[in-house]
């Protein structure tokens, strides 16, 4: 005991306990995080054009059957696109596909669809970081080939 009157253990505890309350306070649990909340990831619309394509091209099929052959494998590839996009951007896909106000449920709506939803990727694709620019723009590429196979 020390002239103080305090032992080593009450010393190395008070210590200790001083430690973790630093730690804990740099971890943000006491509300001084000053990083503001992440906004929505700039792939989002990339991913929902995806899922709302792949609606619109089973509406379509669902109007006319004799164009399943045609059109399955691009609502397939959308769909696939929307996989990849929601790993990585970590999230899981909705119940529901999104739909587009208004969509015109023929091939030639289809088409002005891909046309707009390639634009979409496209601009993604220049803003996109080198990790995931390859796999917008793809997805860009894949848009615009089959807007012209819509043709």
């Amino acid at each position: 005991m020390s002239d103080s009157g305090h032992t080593r253990r009450r010393v190395l505890g008070a210590g200790g306990a001083l430690a973790g309350l630093v730690t804990l306070s740099g971890c943000g649990i006491f509300g001084d995080d000053h990083e503001p909340p992440a906004g929505p990831d700039p792939l989002r619309p990339v991913l929902d054009e995806a899922l709302a394509l792949a609606a619109a091209y089973d509406r379509v099929v669902l109007a006319d059957q004799t164009l399943s052959a045609r059109l399955t494998p691009m609502s397939q590839a959308h769909r696939a696109h929307a996989a990849e996009l929601a790993r990585v951007i970590g999230t899981t896909l909705p119940s529901a596909a999104p739909t587009a106000a208004g969509a015109d449920n023929t091939v030639a709506g289809l088409r002005t669809a891909e046309l707009a939803a390639q634009k979409t990727a496209a601009a993604a694709c220049k803003a996109a970081p080198a990790a995931r620019a390859a796999l917008v723009g793809s997805i860009a590429a894949a848009r615009a080939s089959h807007a012209e196979a819509l043709r």
